[in-house]
């Protein structure tokens, strides 16, 4: 199979990136409910709160990746072709979810330099984007958990979309970007 898409066919770096980047999503989420679980300050809660930034700094890195896949390179075409709103649905839900790997961490990144704390991505500090501001900080806050249970609704959509037209319209629409045998 060849890393490039095809007309029919994603190739194997868009392949990958999209179940790269859904196993990063799984894992950003998983961190920030998984520190529930352990008291305020504890060790583990704020490993996992770590985690959660620097994985999703990672979704942001990835993302200009993708997007610069998806530019350069033919989307497959769905057989047999969707009707026209279904087409329309599907690219307002890519965009919406694209808009979410690149606000997000960008979010998350505002919020830890409103709130003064350090940036941490993998050994390095980032610099904070602005000074301390705990008025931001809450507003930043606010949004970026919205815009976090609003990714719960745009994932579930996505998948399962993909599922309905497999088994339902039992077009090919989720085979293209399934990794060959």
């Amino acid at each position: 199979m060849s890393w490039k898409n095809t007309n029919k066919r994603y190739g194997t770096l868009s392949i990958g990136l999209h179940w790269l980047m859904l196993l990063l999503l799984i894992a950003v989420y998983a961190c920030i409910e998984l520190r529930e679980l352990y008291p305020k300050g504890s060790d583990p809660r704020e490993a996992l709160k770590t985690w959660h930034f620097m994985l999703g700094l990672s979704v942001w890195v990835l993302v200009a990746l993708r997007i610069y896949a998806r530019l350069t390179a033919p989307t497959p075409s769905i057989t047999p072709e969707p009707v026209r709103w279904q087409m329309l649905s599907a690219k307002l839900a890519h965009l919406a979810l694209y808009g979410l790997m690149i606000v997000m961490p960008l979010l998350g990144w505002l919020l830890l330099s409103a709130s003064g704390k350090p940036i941490p991505f993998f050994g390095l500090e980032l610099p904070a984007l602005v000074a301390k501001n705990k008025e931001l900080a809450g507003l930043v806050k606010e949004v970026h958990q919205t815009m976090g249970v609003v990714g719960y609704y745009l994932i579930g959509l996505h998948a399962a979309a993909a599922l309905f037209h497999h088994y339902y319209i039992k077009d090919d629409t989720l085979v293209r970007i399934l990794p060959k045998n």
